[in-house]
């Protein structure tokens, strides 16, 4: 079983920059793909970043390429969400997901194994 834990939510100006965390429980972390996804109110939660287990690879929504950058740090057992230039419609609950072995740049959310509770990102205009 993993537990994921996602920090760094809070309230930010438009233009404005936040990282998010997620920490994995676990002696493994480092064989699994990571994956980030966000739920605006209203909305069905979607794709936003993923990572591959051996971190050489990553991919992004249109919607926050160029903006966001994915990465992670197996010996914290951590995955990282940098979020700069942020837009009112950036605003969501961020999840993070993980999948054991994760080799290919999945944006399914149902092919994913385990989820954090989400963290709270609002960014004001």
């Amino acid at each position: 079983q993993v537990q994921l834990v996602e920090s760094g939510g809070g309230l930010v100006q438009a233009g404005g920059s936040l990282r998010l965390s997620c920490a994995a429980s676990g002696r493994t972390f480092s064989t699994y793909g990571m994956g980030w996804f966000r739920q605006a109110p209203g909305k069905e939660r979607e794709f936003v970043s993923v990572i591959v287990w051996s971190g050489g690879r990553t991919y992004y929504a249109n919607s926050v390429q160029g903006r966001f950058t994915i990465s992670r740090d197996n010996a914290k057992n951590t995955v990282y969400l940098q979020m700069n230039s942020l837009k009112p419609e950036d605003t969501a609950v961020y999840y993070c997901a993980a999948k054991v072995l994760l080799s290919r740049l999945e944006t399914d959310e149902g092919e994913y194994d385990y989820w954090g509770q989400g963290t709270q990102v609002t960014v004001s205009s």
